[in-house]
């Protein structure tokens, strides 16, 4: 069971802290709640999660020797490029899903690669890619950030740099 504090990865709402837990009722019936605060956000914004619900979706932050060899990752190829738009969204995305950080880390990198290509050909990045890309770099990005405590744009420069390599 997750504390009051614990910071935690929350499916597309990225890194979120866990600000209360309490007894709600939603349709007569009463559960225990996670009352939880994404850390990019406005304040406005309280996510109710079920606790005793397995979410998928609800994994704790990685520690910092999780979070090296994320960045380390970016040294490598990264996955296959599936040359067909629609299978390669399906496919990355199911890897993302999965919430295998170090496999994110592997598309993130494979993306970043392709990005670059285009662009230095003079072509234009696929807008289903770059929204694939952005929200990789929202979250896995952002999450390796607070572990290390560094500034989130620090980390974009290692990894871009590790990446023109």
């Amino acid at each position: 069971m997750l504390s009051i504090g614990d910071l935690i990865v929350y499916s597309s709402h990225g890194i979120c802290r866990v600000e209360d837990i309490k007894d709600q009722t939603y349709g007569g019936v009463t559960k225990k709640y996670y009352m939880l605060q994404p850390v990019d956000n406005d304040q406005n914004l309280t996510i109710h999660a079920p606790v005793e619900s397995k979410q998928k979706n609800m994994q704790r932050i990685m520690n910092r020797s999780e979070a090296e060899k994320v960045i380390e990752t970016f040294s490598g190829e990264g996955v296959e490029w599936i040359e067909r738009p629609q299978q390669r969204t399906r496919d990355y995305k199911s890897i993302l899903n999965q919430g295998d950080r170090l496999e994110i880390a592997k598309v993130a990198s494979t993306l970043l690669r392709k990005k670059q290509e285009t662009e230095e050909e003079g072509r234009k990045f696929s807008e289903l890619d770059g929204k694939l890309l952005k929200n990789i770099q929202d979250i896995l990005f952002r999450e390796v950030a607070i572990v290390l405590n560094k500034p989130y744009e620090k980390v974009v420069k290692k990894i871009d740099e590790l990446v023109a390599q």
